[in-house]
């Protein structure tokens, strides 16, 4: 069991999770890059993050030093088709957002992060597939300014993330109205299990 410290911190993060925010992760199979992703995720307070792995793709073993244990905080759940994922998605009622520099993405800054958002980021060298561009409504980039095109995917999904994470301060969503003191028991009888 806890100590009374421990239960009182569990319940204050617990209060800010966001359950209408999500990311996707597309075989992203460095280990560094999937644990620095899950400590975004946790610091927002995404309650729960979607693993997309196909062809042969593992999701890689992640330690507890580098994930920062964030992982033991954060539910996954894992998908092997397109279908399925997308199914999820909107069953839950997300729009889904893919990112990818293509003609038609926009910019980070032009999404309404305050809707129920999915985010899906692509592996290291690919990005995201054709097939899990099919999925998203909307096609998004985080604007660069420099010689790079692109950011590394965690750093990425921590610059979208706090994006969102800014537009939900201003609309009050921290600590999250939405979420019902039963909802909010249920997961803290869930991590004490942990």
């Amino acid at each position: 069991m806890p100590t009374q410290r421990r239960l009182e911190k569990m319940q204050r993060v617990i209060k800010n999770r966001q359950q209408d925010l999500t990311v996707v992760c597309e075989n992203i199979y460095d280990p560094h890059n999937v644990s620095a992703i899950l400590r975004s995720c946790d610091a927002v307070g995404v309650e729960k993050i979607h693993l997309y792995y196909t062809h042969g793709h593992r999701f890689p073993e992640l330690g507890k030093q580098s994930s920062g244990s964030a992982k033991k905080w954060i539910d996954t759940e894992r998908h092997s088709t397109g279908d399925s994922l997308r199914n999820t998605l909107k069953d839950d009622g997300f729009t889904i957002y893919a990112t990818a520099l293509e003609m038609e993405a926009k910019p980070i800054h032009d999404i309404d992060w305050t809707k129920p958002s999915a985010i899906i980021v692509g592996n290291e060298h690919n990005g995201v597939s054709p097939e899990a561009l099919e999925i998203a409504d909307e096609v998004i980039y985080v604007p660069m300014f420099g010689m790079i095109q692109s950011l590394n995917v965690s750093v990425a999904t921590a610059v979208i993330l706090y994006e969102a994470c800014r537009q939900r301060i201003l609309q009050e969503s921290y600590p999250n109205p939405n979420l019902s003191e039963e909802q909010r028991a249920a997961i803290l009888a869930d991590w004490i299990e942990r």
